[in-house]
C-alpha cells in the first residue's frame, strides 16, 4: 500500500503562497488604547509646533463650547435696560445649571430666557453660517446670542398679582409695595398701570432701567400677555465678570423677601388697568417718559405698551 499517495489525497488543502505572511486573527480588531496613544503622540511630535497649537486652539474651543452650552455662559450686555446694575459692555456669567434641578426662578433673580412666543412672536431667520459663527462667538462673549434672547429681572412668579401702582407710586405683588431702590435713578416703578395675575408656569419680568427697557408691560394684549413660560429660561445671571473693575455677584434684592405668597383666589387680568383705580385715584403726570423721550399717542409714553416689538440683538445680545 501507498502510503505517500494515501496522504496526499487527504489532504488537498492549498499551499500558502511563499513570501505571503498570513495575518493573525488579532490584527482584525482595533489597536489598544496604549498603542492608539502612541500613534497620536508619534502623529503630533511629526508635525511640529503648528500642528500641537491647531490641536490644541481646537480642543480649547470644544472645551468652551461644551461649558458653555451646559455649566456657564458669559452674555454681553449691549444696551441700559438693565442700569445700573448692569452696565453696556458688561459680560455677565450665566448660571445654567441654577434651575436645572427642581428650582425654579425667584422673584429678584435676573434672568436671561428666550423670548420667543412672549416678547417676539416670529423668531426671525438667520443664515445658518451666520448662526454658527455667532453661536461660537457669543459663547465666550464676543457675541450677543439669537436675536431672542433677553435679560430681566424676575418681578412676578407664578400665582402672583402684580399691581402699578399704589397711591405713592410703588408696585405691589399681592399687595405687599415693593421699594424698589435697585432701580435706575429718577426712574419711576412704572409710567404704565397694569393689574395681573400671572399664570401657573410663568414669569412677569421688568428691567431695572424701567424709562429704557421693553419688557413684560409691552406685550400685554399680545398672544402671551408679556409672559415668559419658566421653559424658556435659559440661565440665572450670578456674576459680572467683565470687566475687571466691575466684577461682583448679582445677589437677589432684599426688596422681595417680604412678599407674601400669592392669593389662589385672585383672578386673572393680562392687560393695563384702569388708571384711576391702578393709580389709587391719582392721575400720572404725562409728557416725557425720560430725558429727550415724548409721550407717545394718547398719552402713553413712547416704548411701553404700544412700542413695536423689541428689534434683535436687545438681549439677544441680552439686554432688552
Amino acid at each position: 500500500m501507498d502510503t505517500d499517495v494515501q496522504l496526499s489525497e487527504r489532504d488537498r488543502s492549498p499551499r500558502p503562497v511563499e513570501g505571503e505572511e498570513q495575518g493573525s486573527r488579532s490584527s482584525r480588531f482595533p489597536a489598544s488604547p496604549a498603542a492608539s496613544v502612541r500613534a497620536a503622540r508619534a502623529w503630533l511630535r511629526g508635525g511640529g509646533p503648528m500642528r500641537r497649537a491647531g490641536v490644541l486652539l481646537t480642543l480649547c474651543l470644544v472645551f468652551m463650547l461644551l461649558l458653555s452650552s451646559y455649566v456657564v455662559q458669559p452674555f454681553l450686555i449691549p444696551s441700559g435696560s438693565m442700569e445700573n446694575t448692569l452696565h453696556v459692555g458688561d459680560r455677565v456669567l450665566v448660571n445654567k445649571l441654577a434651575y436645572a434641578f427642581g428650582d425654579e426662578p425667584e422673584r429678584g433673580d435676573v434672568i436671561v430666557f428666550d423670548g420667543t412666543g412672549s416678547f417676539v412672536q416670529d423668531a426671525p431667520a438667520e443664515n445658518p453660517v451666520a448662526a454658527l459663527i455667532r453661536k461660537g462667538a457669543s459663547s465666550v462673549g464676543l457675541m450677543g446670542p439669537a436675536a431672542t434672547v433677553y435679560i430681566k429681572r424676575v418681578v412676578g412668579v407664578g400665582g402672583d398679582r402684580v399691581t402699578c401702582c399704589d397711591a405713592r407710586g410703588r408696585l405691589q405683588i399681592n399687595g405687599h409695595p415693593v421699594d424698589e431702590r435697585f432701580l435706575y435713578p429718577g426712574d419711576d416703578p412704572s409710567r404704565v398701570p397694569f393689574d395681573v395675575v400671572v399664570p401657573a408656569g410663568k414669569l412677569w419680568v421688568m428691567g431695572d432701567h424701567r424709562g429704557d427697557s421693553r419688557d413684560s408691560r409691552d406685550h400685554l394684549g399680545e398672544p402671551g400677555g408679556g409672559m415668559v413660560p419658566v421653559s424658556r429660561v435659559i440661565g440665572r445671571a450670578d456674576w459680572i465678570g467683565w470687566p475687571f473693575g466691575r466684577m461682583n455677584t448679582l445677589e437677589r434684592p432684599d426688596a422681595y423677601a417680604r412678599v407674601p405668597e400669592p392669593d389662589e383666589s385672585a383672578g386673572h387680568v393680562g392687560k393695563p388697568a384702569a388708571r384711576g383705580a391702578a393709580w389709587g385715584g391719582e392721575q400720572p403726570a404725562r409728557g416725557q417718559d425720560r430725558a429727550g423721550q415724548s409721550a407717545g399717542p394718547a398719552g402713553q409714553p413712547a416704548g411701553h405698551a404700544g412700542r413695536p416689538v423689541e428689534p434683535a440683538g436687545h438681549a439677544g445680545s441680552p439686554g432688552g
